[in-house]
């Protein structure tokens, strides 16, 4: 079965196939792709790295795959990615984290799949993850009771 591209949620209006599609292929790679996650946010931001000093990387890899999958698998009941994403926003808050760090996680996110992603990480398929990112983050942010205008994934 193919999935049609131009198919989007309609309470969301997000490329919900191609972020299932795409998101398929990272996941025999997955522990990898979680590692390469954190990697990829020290290196390219090492101002985040005393964020994550008392914690346990192995752990927190396996909290970014957990929350990913989640996400993924419920990008067809909005309601109940909201409520988790708002208090998932909320503890972020009790680690530290700020509305500046958003687009932070934005981009490595999106330069991790690239990387796993390859000739597949196409830019209908960028945009799919660009777009499902902002409402992540805004829900997030909501959660955490910042501004959401206080977050915009742009280009570089």
């Amino acid at each position: 079965m193919t999935a049609n591209p131009d198919t989007t949620s309609q309470e969301t209006g997000l490329q919900v196939e191609i972020l299932e599609n795409s998101f398929e292929l990272v996941k025999p790679q997955a522990q990898a792709f979680s590692v390469s996650f954190y990697e990829n946010l020290f290196t390219d931001y090492p101002a985040a790295k005393p964020l994550f000093a008392s914690t346990n990387m192995a752990e927190q890899s396996d909290k970014l795959l957990a929350s990913l999958v989640y996400v993924v698998e419920n990008l067809k009941q909005p309601g109940a990615l909201t409520d988790a994403l708002k208090g998932l926003g909320a503890r972020h808050v009790q680690y530290g984290a700020l509305p500046e760090h958003y687009p932070l996680v934005g981009h490595t996110l999106l330069k991790t799949f690239e990387q796993y992603l390859g000739e597949a990480w196409t830019a209908n398929t960028k945009q799919a993850w660009v777009d499902a990112y902002g409402v992540i983050a805004e829900v997030m942010l909501d959660g955490a009771d910042y501004s959401q205008g206080d977050i915009k994934l742009v280009e570089k």
